[in-house]
């Protein structure tokens, strides 16, 4: 299965001729022949729910855009230039970054910021795996995504000129807990749940940073590439606007909260992103033991839940952004309509975390 594009949705449509334009004059020397090219065929890519991705395809070779939604933002998010250093400055340390083509901050060019990148080949492992995998070879790229999570992890960021300033130091825990509490509270419609206990629990039970790393805090099977013809390697990790100096193991207890498996309810499997359910791979306790055999962050189980419930909430509170403008119809894209039950659903798996 390859990353299929479809054709670009009339609210998502950009002015073609001036990104082509823009990218003549300003792209990094070695995509200049590409660019060179004229205007591009342009595609968009179905998956995701935040920024929008589209492929642009020249006669000599395809590019990536990225720019942010259209509609109401969440304060401090979809900032296109802070994606673009993360990535430019993580690249020589960690090669799994796509190399960046060029940013352009200049709204009159397509009403907002964008930035390129180059595309890197390979298949995108979305609802189901790129090809039948027998358990075993099902293990191992499961064990080799979460070692790609690790390894981010493992990167000095003191050392990566660049990266030192992205965090705030310690507190990442406590912000994180605050920042999303308010984020759900600017995000409520009337068909929003009462929360409040689950947010007390997260005040109460909150710890301090076990570590200060590098995390993605969007870490998926879907944002990574796999090679065409060996889909057990890793080529890419993609959209890293999230990205940030903070707790490791809120970037695991984040990730997890995506982790559907094989036994979880019937709507979370059809909400599911991704392959985590099929047989071969690792249940949530079986990666928080391996991370923590592999880093030697562990935690105790009780310590755990803290994270898990954490990510779950996290995962509510964006999809409530998503229901948001679409139930103020800021975009009229029928996939953010599973949504609004997704949080409902979200919110049962959060108490069903706390009682047991």
């Amino acid at each position: 299965m390859t990353d299929e594009t479809t054709p670009v949705r009339a609210e998502d449509a950009f002015d073609v001729g001036a990104v082509a334009t823009w990218l003549r004059e300003h792209a990094d020397p070695e995509s200049a022949d590409v660019v060179a090219g004229g205007t591009p065929e342009v595609a968009q890519f179905p998956g995701g729910a935040s920024n929008l991705t589209y492929l642009l395809r020249y006669p000599a070779g395809e590019l990536i855009l990225r720019r942010p939604p259209t509609g109401a933002k969440a304060r401090g998010a979809h900032d296109m230039g802070r994606e673009h250093r993360i990535q430019s400055a993580l690249r020589p340390v960690f090669p799994l970054v796509p190399r960046m083509v060029g940013f352009c901050d200049d709204e009159a060019v397509i009403g907002s910021d964008f930035y390129v990148m180059e595309r890197v080949a390979g298949t995108i492992a979305r609802r189901e795996l790129p090809r039948p995998m027998p358990p075993a070879e099902v293990s191992v790229l499961c064990g080799r995504v979460w070692q790609v999570l690790m390894d981010l992890h493992s990167v000095d960021v003191g050392a990566v000129p660049g990266l030192a300033d992205l965090g705030r130091g310690d507190g990442y825990v406590a912000r994180q807990v605050a920042g999303w509490t308010e984020r759900l509270s600017r995000a409520a419609t009337d068909d929003l749940g009462d929360w409040s206990d689950i947010i007390s629990w997260l005040d109460d039970k909150q710890p301090s940073d076990v570590a200060q790393r590098l995390i993605h805090n969007d870490f998926r099977l879907d944002n990574l590439v796999l090679e065409t013809g060996d889909e057990l390697r890793v080529v890419a990790v993609l959209d890293w606007e999230m990205a940030t100096v903070g707790d490791p193991l809120m970037d695991l207890g984040g990730s997890l909260a995506y982790w559907i498996e094989a036994d979880d309810s019937e709507f979370l499997q059809r909400f599911r992103r991704q392959p985590s359910h099929v047989a071969g791979m690792w249940t949530r306790d079986e990666i928080v033991a391996r991370y923590a055999e592999g880093t030697g962050l562990s935690v105790t189980a009780e310590q755990w839940r803290f994270y898990e419930v954490f990510g779950v909430f996290r995962l509510a509170v964006i999809a409530q952004q998503i229901w948001y403008r679409y139930y103020h119809r800021q975009t009229t894209n029928a996939a953010y309509a599973v949504f609004g039950p997704a949080v409902g659903e979200l919110e049962s798996r959060c108490r069903a975390l706390l009682d047991a």
